[in-house]
């Protein structure tokens, strides 16, 4: 009866941990809007879903993975903001989910094991709300992570397989810190592979890679994608963006370096400790152990070092729950007075969660609404019917959001009269999706030194060539733009020198009308 009631008990868990999780998010995701970020997997995956591939027919520089679950989640759901948002949820699911399972294999309580899984549902994906790179990327990475660690500890061969694959999605999903993570848990597997001398599970793990290997290059062929723009667009540009990246991580400042991240370094101070005494001890019985631990702690240090080179705001802190996790399992197999120790970990975990929900999340900081009001937020369905029930406010008209929608509305009668083939150019991307009409927009975010090379970078005659030949191939003579623009004053315009005429609208709405080019 009490293994009957244990199991009970677990179900119940698993059942409200998957509703909480998608529900919450479901919540923040009608919440506060960032237009360069917020409609950017909306539109892209609607795009893709209509046979307009990344590479190819826009510029890219990350997401095209999302943009194909978004694609899906379209064809099963429909076209609307609800199954958008719930892309989202379905993610923020699978990490809190797998969160529980991993705990509860490493013998934590129901109670610890939900704790600390409920602190993930509320921190991870609800920053955003909505499809985002940088939390798909940080998902991924933490599935790979949590599929290597149980490689280690069962040694079975699913697990060897799946970590090259859920890397490899990461890595489509964003570079960074995918391509960090690959270096340590590589590094960690070979080290692993030639103590233990199982050959089964480096064939495993071989044929995870080629597996990944083998479908990227099919849906490169599936989409005409042509390689070289693949390498452009996704490895030689962004690294030639990276190389400056490197220099935000000096110099050292306590304050940003240590104190901004207290609590993650506090999430792990056990485990280095552990690491310390085992390196110490040198006891082959705690090998794999010894591999897990520093797993977690290098993973933690790439993390922040990430957040550094970032120019998102700080979401990394939805971590601290799972490395409390960690460090409570450790304390209680390896140290003594675990009853306090556990207690300190969770107590950690709920007020840091608490701490991180009140000052990022409730106020919407990811999406730079911290000081606003969230208040005078209208309903979307102002600008759209497809938006309704979404609390519109954005940091560009915090106070009237009313005039936004108005200037949108503009915007949307204006091109819906124009049927001809037209560039559209906006953070606004879901108009080209209400509209059924697609933008030609020859990249999805106008965000000068970040989204596309600019004069000074030794792509921009690359760029400059994407962008002509798509306004050739498809005999584009109006370019509509809709500011603002996160980032970006005259996107076009450096490159149409002396070849259009503008017309203007509205403060925020003009056309560029090509002649002679």
């Amino acid at each position: 009866m009490k293994i009957k009631n244990k199991s009970l008990f677990t179900i119940s868990s698993i059942i409200f941990l998957i509703f909480f999780s998608i529900l919450f998010n479901q919540y923040y995701g009608y919440v506060g809007i960032l237009p360069i970020d917020s409609f950017l997997i909306f539109n892209s995956g609607y795009d893709l879903m209509n046979g307009y591939y990344p590479f190819k027919d826009y510029w890219t520089i990350k997401e095209p993975f999302i943009d194909l679950i978004q694609a899906i989640f379209f064809k099963l759901f429909g076209v609307s903001w609800f199954s958008y948002v719930f892309h989202a949820s379905v993610f923020n699911c699978i990490i809190t989910i797998s969160t529980f399972f991993l705990l509860k294999k490493f013998n934590l309580n129901n109670i610890q094991s939900i704790i600390y899984s409920f602190c993930v549902a509320i921190l991870t994906y609800p920053t955003a709300g909505t499809p985002f790179s940088d939390h798909h990327a940080l998902i991924l990475c933490l599935l790979s992570l949590f599929s290597f660690i149980l490689a280690i500890k069962e040694k079975k061969n699913v697990y060897w397989f799946l970590i090259p694959v859920l890397l490899g999605f990461s890595f489509m999903s964003k570079q960074a810190p995918t391509v960090y993570v690959i270096f340590l848990i590589t590094f960690l597997s070979i080290v692993f592979f030639i103590k233990s001398k199982n050959v089964s599970n480096f064939i495993s793990a071989l044929t995870g890679t080629l597996t990944i290997l083998i479908l990227f290059f099919i849906l490169l062929f599936l989409g005409d994608i042509e390689f070289n723009d693949f390498l452009i667009q996704y490895f030689s540009y962004p690294m030639s963006l990276g190389e400056s990246r490197f220099e935000w991580l000096f110099p050292f400042e306590f304050k940003r370096i240590i104190w901004r991240y207290k609590l993650q370094y506090l999430s792990i101070a056990i485990l280095i400790y552990l690491l310390i005494k085992f390196t110490l001890l040198k006891q082959r019985e705690l090998f794999l152990d010894y591999l897990i631990i520093i797993s977690l702690i290098i993973f933690c240090l790439i993390t922040i070092m990430h957040q550094l080179m970032t120019i998102n705001a700080i979401f990394i802190y939805c971590l601290i729950p799972i490395f409390c996790g960690f460090s409570h399992i450790y304390s209680k197999k390896y140290l003594e007075k675990k009853k306090i120790l556990g207690r300190l970990l969770i107590a950690l975990t709920l007020c840091s969660t608490v701490y991180y929900y009140s000052t990022y999340i409730k106020n919407r900081t990811f999406m730079d609404l911290r000081d606003i009001n969230l208040n005078n937020s209208i309903d979307g369905e102002l600008i759209h019917s497809e938006l309704s029930q979404i609390k519109w406010i954005t940091m560009f008209y915090p106070k009237d959001p009313a005039k936004e929608a108005s200037n949108i509305k503009l915007a949307l009668r204006i091109l819906q009269e124009d049927k001809s083939k037209k560039m559209i150019i906006t953070d606004y991307q879901f108009i080209s999706v209400f509209l059924k009409q697609y933008d030609f927009s020859p990249t999805r975010f106008w965000y000068d030194f970040h989204g596309y090379p600019t004069e000074k970078n030794i792509y921009f005659n690359y760029w400059k060539e994407f962008v002509l030949k798509i306004i050739k191939r498809n005999n584009i003579k109006n370019i509509y733009v809709l500011k603002p623009l996160h980032g970006e004053t005259k996107p076009l315009e450096n490159i149409l020198i002396n070849c259009y005429t503008k017309q203007n609208y509205s403060e925020t709405f003009y056309k560029l009308i090509l002649n002679n080019c």
